[in-house]
């Protein structure tokens, strides 16, 4: 008996096999590929780089193309710079399939995604983001985080940078301080990274030192009202006033940045985390010079400084001036100092009162001339060296230090108290003569 055998015909298993066009099962190969979708993030293998575009083997079907400029957010870059063969990437998918049945990648916009992602993180919690300066533009420098990060020259550091260009190549680490997706715009902050870091410093700065205390730094920052010392983590100020003893315009006329100077600390704010410092105290002070070798009735040469309407200022040590008063200028009356005497002109004066109290010096002209006596302090009719000081009633802002010199024909307040005293004395010397 004979039996029939037949063929059984496999079953369509969803995996394995499916029907083919003409009924038959074949082997479901496509099964085997990952799922992908435009606009998701794959990870693969270069397999190939070429001068146009690189090769990706991600498990697919077929290898993803990434064109050259969807390799970098930099511009004309070379693929052989930006990947090697063998290196595994995360891309982005653009195109399952182009004319040419392509799946076209990028390479540029898959960092664009995840760096997103990281920079929001990292703003949100404040940690700082790290990236590569891949250009100097105009206020600053252009970061690689994936997408295009703007650091402002300003924040590069703590201190000014002179020349950006030093930092081209550099992996910087930098705060996110401004954020907008929509904008694609990243503004970033090395130094407050660097403050950060300087915080534990500074505070170990405050703990060491004290008033009085005598310490090297390096000139930061020059500014009009005075400048900034790097103590080695923390800033310091000297004010204008405190950088030298006799009159400064500018603080760059006696310091420069880099500079490394010894100063002195005159107060510390350890509340506010502020420093005072000053230049001039670690240098001598000229006025100690006037104490030991001149007194009241010395005649010394010195140099006409300034001339104002109530008189002239003459230096007869660096940094040390005198008034002659307008009624102390000649022997006869005098309208305007600048009949008598002009600026830089050299000139003989006596001296009549030395004030250390309030470092105030106040001079003659008139009584050199007048053939009085220089250092015996006694005058003609042998009166004491008392007898040789006016009394010119001069208010403290004629000696005010760094108040303006009112000019020749001004109408100040300084002038209206000053003149009235001045002619008052003239005429009462003349009488007397």
């Amino acid at each position: 008996m004979a039996s029939d055998i037949s063929t059984q015909q496999p079953e369509a298993e969803a995996g394995v096999w499916v029907t083919g066009p003409d009924g038959e099962l074949i082997p479901d190969y496509e099964s085997t590929f990952p799922e992908i979708n435009e606009g998701q993030v794959v990870h693969g293998t270069v397999v190939r780089v070429d001068k146009d575009e690189v090769l990706v083997d991600i498990g697919y079907k077929s290898e993803g193309v990434i064109p050259t400029a969807e390799l970098s957010i930099r511009r004309s870059v070379n693929p052989a710079d930006e990947v090697a063969v063998g290196e595994e990437i995360d891309a982005l998918v653009l195109t399952k399939e182009d004319t040419e049945g392509r799946l076209i990648l990028s390479k540029k916009r898959a960092r664009f995604e995840l760096a997103w992602k990281r920079i929001e993180a990292a703003a949100e919690s404040g940690e700082p983001v790290e990236g590569r300066v891949i250009e100097v533009v105009k206020g600053g420098l252009i970061l690689d985080l994936g997408v295009r990060g703007f650091l402002p020259a300003s924040l590069v550091d703590i201190r000014r940078v002179q020349d950006l260009d030093e930092f081209l190549g550099q992996t910087l680490a930098c705060k996110v301080i401004e954020l907008n997706r929509s904008r694609n715009n990243v503004v970033l902050s090395r130094r407050a990274v660097l403050e950060d870091e300087r915080k534990e410093m500074r505070q170990a700065i405050l703990d060491r030192l004290n008033p009085g205390d005598v310490v090297e730094g390096q000139i930061s920052n020059i500014v009009d009202f005075g400048a900034f010392v790097d103590l080695d983590g923390m800033d310091g100020l000297i004010h204008i006033s405190e950088l030298s003893w006799s009159h400064v315009n500018h603080p760059s006329e006696v310091l420069e940045i880099g500079q490394t100077v010894r100063v002195k600390v005159l107060d510390i704010d350890r509340e506010r985390q502020r420093i005072s410092l000053g230049l001039k105290q670690t240098q001598s002070d000229p006025w100690q010079q006037v104490l030991e070798s001149h007194g009241e009735g010395d005649v010394v040469e010195g140099k006409v400084t300034k001339v104002v309407t109530f008189g002239a200022f003459v230096e007869i040590l660096p940094g040390v001036e005198g008034l002659v008063h307008i009624s102390e200028l000649a022997q006869h009356h005098v309208e305007n100092p600048r009949e008598v005497v002009s600026q830089g002109q050299d000139v003989k004066v006596l001296i009549l009162e030395v004030d250390a109290d309030r470092r105030r010096l106040s001079l003659s002209m008139k009584r050199v001339e007048g053939g009085q006596p220089g250092a015996g302090g006694t005058d003609s009719d042998g009166d004491e060296g008392s007898q040789l000081t006016p009394n010119l009633g001069l208010s403290e802002e004629v000696f005010a230090e760094g108040a303006p010199a009112p000019s020749a024909s001004g109408d100040g307040e300084q002038e209206a108290d000053v003149e009235p005293a001045a002619e008052a004395e003239s005429q009462r010397i003349d009488s007397e003569a």
